[in-house]
């Protein structure tokens, strides 16, 4: 058990990663968080029932296939950023009890996924996609916290009124919670994109948005994060956030215009 502290907050936790412990098995916080994020998720896409066309059953067939996808493209992205640490350590593939899950690469599996599941079954891509994303951004923010468990997602030092105090390397130290920045992120997108989901002005602006606030967050995140993948001296999540929240924002503004422009013209 550890402690961790808020003392601009003054608060105090203590924390152990394993959450149960059944004879030999140990179930860990970080796969609590995840498995309640998907939970959460689900259960709220049961509300939107019929929702731009889409059955629930869509909802759950594709679930399926496209959880499990999405945790295995998740560690694949994760691995392929710090391959030449699982070469020498290949036993640890398979070892996500510290986490090492990337959410871009989750992100990608589960598009992929969507693209094909859609295609089968002739449902529009961007309608799929507008009904998942806004329990994507409020299971991001409910998964951040298997990080706080874990003890990793941190940033650098800091004094801020947030800063969060842990033990590293036998020292006491008191930096960025980054986990919550990204949780308190992650939910405020939520809200804005479950509040624009009756008033969406065509196909994919929920994606489109999510992508843009998701992007601007992560890249501001990532910048003070401690734990970034990297290639050479660029990290990698900070890269791909930026060019998501310019690529996005530019087509918002285009779509907004386009729409400006066939208004006139009525």
């Amino acid at each position: 058990m550890e402690k961790v502290t808020f003392n601009g907050l003054g608060l105090n936790f203590y924390i152990k990663q394993v959450a149960i412990k059944f004879h030999n098995i140990n179930i860990y916080w970080y796969a609590i968080f995840i498995v309640l994020a998907f939970i959460v998720g689900i259960a709220l896409c049961k509300k939107n029932d019929g929702k731009y066309n889409i059955k629930f059953e869509n909802i759950l067939e594709l679930a399926i296939v496209m959880i499990p996808v999405a945790l295995i493209s998740a560690r694949i992205y994760f691995i392929i950023f710090k391959l030449e640490y699982y070469i020498q350590n290949p036993l640890e593939i398979f070892d996500i009890r510290n986490g090492g899950l990337a959410i871009y690469g989750g992100i990608i599996g589960a598009i992929i996924t969507i693209i094909i599941y859609c295609k089968k079954k002739y449902i529009n891509i961007l309608d799929m996609l507008d009904y998942i994303v806004p329990y994507l951004a409020l299971g991001q923010a409910i998964g951040r916290w298997g990080n706080f468990f874990n003890m990793e997602a941190y940033g650098t030092e800091t004094s801020n009124i947030f800063r969060m105090g842990i033990i590293k390397d036998f020292k006491f130290i008191e930096v960025h919670p980054t986990f919550l920045y990204e949780s308190i992120g992650c939910l405020l997108i939520f809200i804005i994109l479950y509040s624009l989901k009756n008033r969406r002005s065509y196909k994919g602006q929920l994606t489109y948005i999510y992508l843009v606030l998701y992007g601007f967050i992560r890249a501001i995140i990532e910048g003070l994060r401690t734990d970034s993948l990297m290639i050479g001296n660029f990290k990698v999540s900070q890269v791909l956030s930026i060019i998501l929240c310019i690529v996005f924002s530019a087509i918002l503004i285009y779509k907004k215009i386009k729409i400006a422009k066939a208004k006139k013209k009525v």
